[in-house]
C-alpha cells in the first residue's frame, strides 16, 4: 500500500484530493491502494454528501467564528475538524479485497483494523455504532465511505487534541444517532484520543503495511510544495476544486 502524508493549502483542495485519489485508482490498469494523512490548518465543518445544512449545522455560529462549511463526496452526517484532528483516507481495491463490496463488511474491516492498531496504546478502543470508534462510550472517530466500480474510499476523523467545544458550537444534534449515544449532547459524547498524532500515524502505517512512501510531512503553500515533487493527482484535484469543492452551490446546496 502506498503512503501519502500531505495537507494542501485550502479546505476545498484537501477534500478534492480524497476524491481525486479514488478516481486515480479507478483509472489505473492495476489495483492500487493508498493511505493518506492530513490535518487542517484551521477549523471547518464538513457535510456528508446528502446532508442538509439547515438540519445539521449552526450557520450563524460558523459565520461568527469564521468557520467555512464544505461538503465531501462520501455519506454520513456533518463533522467539525481542524488542528488536533488527524484525518485519514484509505482507497481500497475490490479486486484485491472483493469481500469489501458489502458495505457492512467494509466498515467492520477498516474500523476493526484501526481499533486493533490503537488499542495497545489506548486501552478500551472499540468499534461502536455503524461507523464510529470510541473509548468506552465516548466517540473519537467518525467515518464514511464512497463506493465506485472497482474501489472504495473510506475516510474519517481521529480526534487527539481538538477543541471539542467547536462541535457543540457549530453542529446541531444529528438527525440520526447510533444506539450507544442515548441522545447525549456533543459535549458528553465525544473525546480526544489520549495519544500524539505521531503515535497514531505510526500505528496505522504498521497496521496497513503502508511502506511505499510518496511524501511525508509536507505542506503545500500557494502553488509550491515544500519538498520534493510528490506523486499525487494534482490536475484532477485542481479540476475538482474548480468544478465542485470551490463552489457554494456544491457545499451548501441542501
Amino acid at each position: 500500500m502506498r503512503y501519502l502524508d500531505l495537507t494542501l493549502r485550502s479546505p476545498a483542495e484537501n477534500l478534492a484530493l480524497d476524491e481525486a485519489l479514488l478516481d486515480e485508482a479507478e483509472q489505473a490498469d492495476h489495483p492500487s491502494e493508498i493511505l493518506r494523512f492530513w490535518e487542517p490548518a484551521r477549523p471547518m465543518v464538513v457535510l456528508g454528501r446528502s446532508s442538509r445544512v439547515a438540519d445539521e449545522v449552526n450557520r450563524d455560529a460558523c459565520s461568527r467564528l469564521d468557520i467555512p462549511i464544505l461538503r465531501r463526496a462520501s455519506g454520513g452526517a456533518a463533522i467539525v475538524t481542524g488542528p488536533g484532528c488527524l484525518m485519514y483516507t484509505l482507497v481500497l481495491s475490490y479486486r484485491l479485497r472483493p469481500v469489501l463490496r458489502a458495505v457492512d463488511r467494509a466498515h467492520q474491516f477498516v474500523l476493526g483494523t484501526i481499533a486493533r492498531a490503537l488499542e495497545p496504546l489506548a486501552p478500551g478502543v472499540r468499534c461502536r455504532g455503524t461507523s464510529d470508534l470510541a473509548i468506552g462510550r465516548l466517540k473519537f472517530s467518525g467515518n464514511s465511505v464512497r463506493i465506485k466500480r472497482d474501489n472504495l474510499l473510506y475516510h474519517g476523523t481521529l480526534l487527539y487534541d481538538f477543541a471539542l467545544e467547536l462541535v457543540d458550537q457549530c453542529l446541531m444534534m444529528p438527525p440520526r444517532q447510533p444506539d450507544y449515544r442515548h441522545n447525549r449532547p456533543h459535549a458528553t459524547f465525544i473525546t480526544n484520543l489520549p495519544l500524539p498524532a505521531s503515535a497514531i500515524r505510526q500505528s496505522l502505517l504498521t497496521a496497513w503495511d503502508a511502506t511505499e512512501l510518496q511524501v511525508t510531512g509536507l505542506q503545500v503553500t500557494g502553488s509550491q510544495v515544500n519538498g520534493p515533487r510528490p506523486d499525487w493527482p494534482q490536475e484532477r484535484t485542481a479540476r475538482l476544486v474548480d468544478e465542485k469543492y470551490g463552489h457554494r452551490e456544491w457545499n451548501e446546496q441542501r
